[in-house]
């Protein structure tokens, strides 16, 4: 092979086309418009655990930083507010330092939104996608997040204390992990083990049999999702997730539509980010104003790359990139 050579061959470039056009095809037939955003923004994503790619332009003679888009989420609720109307997005996203055969600095991502939509009703239409691209029927299994823990790891997520998290993640090897302890809240140091934990011990169960929804996370993974109270009274963040062969493959909120209570959650953020060494991040003020327009709604994002190695069966994501990052 050639060194300029795509790490992606001709016929797995085939499968991506026919997939794009797929999804494209199912959104027309639902009404649902396609949209384009900025890859580009002056505001950042806080979370934590996501490092925004910064780029340095000039604007009207003088120099700002900018940054792109960890997904297209911000801009797209911005129009959803002034729209009120079903949109979806295909775009490439990027996170910094995300690199290895799953994960890569540029992916691709669909991102879609629906006015009036539960999370059952997402979940509905997210099966009736992957019907249309995967070209069979789909049935899903639901697993809450509080089972799927106990089964795969043997404690309460929820319930069990910091120490006893610890105590299990080490004796499943998984030791050596800094989580700066002294400067971190209790719960931002519970929800760093549980995160571990999952990673290690749950996630590359799923999806194996059935693609796989685990719901009710945590309610510190909430980011941009309402909470709610479960069936034994712990409060629990309303969004899931799809694996399939242990691959995360999408991720859906019931939308937070509260400005005030984003820019409390934006600002604990920054506050984590500050505890970590992280640089701060500014935050979209456009999108605070945008949520209040909001309407009652579910998104979710589907990362497309991801989905093209299950339908090819591929074991790393350079069989359906072009051009991983090292070699762009």
């Amino acid at each position: 092979m050639s060194a300029y050579a795509p790490t992606v061959t001709l016929a797995v470039a085939q499968k991506r086309a026919q997939l794009l056009q797929d999804i494209r095809h199912f959104f027309a037939q639902r009404q649902v418009l396609e949209v384009q955003t900025p890859l580009l923004s002056q505001a950042g994503n806080t979370d934590t655990f996501l490092q925004s790619v910064g780029a340095d332009v000039t604007y009207q003679d003088r120099p700002h930083r900018y940054y792109l888009h960890t997904s297209p989420e911000f801009a797209m609720k911005r129009l959803l507010a002034s729209w009120q109307v079903s949109i979806y997005q295909i775009c490439p996203v990027f996170r910094d330092n995300e690199i290895g055969a799953r994960h890569n600095i540029e992916f691709t991502m669909l991102e879609w939104y629906q006015p009036h939509y539960s999370l059952n009703d997402m979940a509905d239409q997210l099966s009736a996608l992957l019907e249309r691209c995967l070209g069979h029927s789909v049935v899903m299994n639901h697993y809450r997040y509080v089972d799927a823990f106990m089964d795969f790891v043997g404690i309460h997520p929820l319930t069990a204390s910091i120490q006893a998290l610890q105590a299990i993640a080490e004796d499943k090897g998984l030791s050596g992990f800094d989580f700066a302890q002294d400067d971190m809240s209790d719960d931002a140091l519970r929800q760093s083990w549980l995160d571990l934990l999952f990673s290690h011990a749950v996630e590359p169960n799923l999806g194996h049999d059935l693609p796989t929804l685990i719901t009710e996370y945590p309610p510190a993974t909430a980011a941009l999702a309402k909470t709610a109270v479960d069936k034994e009274g712990n409060l629990i963040a309303k969004r899931f997730e799809l694996y399939i062969n242990g691959l995360e493959i999408a991720n859906a909120y019931d939308e937070l539509a509260d400005g005030q209570a984003l820019r409390v959650r934006f600002e604990q953020d920054n506050l984590s980010r500050r505890q970590h060494g992280l640089p701060l991040m500014p935050v979209d003020e456009h999108l605070l104003a945008a949520c209040d327009d909001l309407p009652p709604c579910s998104g979710i994002a589907v990362g497309l790359d991801r989905l093209l190695m299950v339908m090819t069966e591929a074991k790393n994501l350079r069989e359906v990139i072009t051009f991983p990052s090292g070699l762009a």
